[in-house]
């Protein structure tokens, strides 16, 4: 490796077993030293190769952790969409822009792709997917731009539950009490 983390895809996994190898150790020395309250990684079908293999890796490193520790994961999805959100959290409009403005400076690759200028569309359509997110029947949260997330607790070695159902996070609301 050469200044980071290189080659976090599927295929390294499969073919590179050294590489992975010493990756997946990376990841879990950083949760081991730093214990997090609560990690963000891509879900297992966010489409993009890095993506995906970012979620493998980080499955990997917290199966080599011991079984006391524990955390919050918050899956994200970007270039696709979770089947199973439990989590609608608000974006403002000003966070909205300063996201915006954010991605216009990824120049090579907004050149190919001007994907930071449909970040509101997108925002826009995860608030329409409202009761994917609360359960058919439920209302839309009052908001105009979110993300969606599956927070889940690992513990003992694996995935639990944090709330039945699903939850919407508006801008008003302490992101602590997720953690709870």
């Amino acid at each position: 490796m050469t200044g980071g983390l290189e080659k976090i895809t599927s295929q390294t996994r499969e073919k590179d077993s050294a590489h992975w190898s010493r990756s997946v150790k990376v990841i879990a020395e950083i949760l081991a030293t730093q214990l997090p309250a609560a990690i963000l990684f891509p879900h297992e079908r966010d489409w993009n190769g890095t993506h995906i293999g970012t979620h493998h890796l980080v499955m990997d490193a917290l199966k080599e952790l011991p079984a006391t520790f524990e955390c919050h994961v918050f899956e994200t999805e970007f270039w696709g969409q979770m089947s199973d959100p439990n989590l609608m959290v608000e974006c403002t409009a000003q966070d909205l822009g300063d996201l915006m403005a954010a991605l216009s400076f990824h120049v090579g690759e907004v050149k190919r792709n001007p994907y930071h200028v449909t970040v509101p569309a997108w925002m826009m359509d995860n608030v329409r997917r409202a009761e994917v997110v609360g359960g058919q029947g439920s209302a839309a949260p009052d908001f105009m731009f979110a993300t969606n997330y599956r927070l889940r607790k690992w513990a003992q070695g694996r995935f639990n539950n944090v709330f039945s159902g699903g939850k919407f996070l508006s801008k008003s609301q302490n992101p602590a009490s997720l953690l709870t």
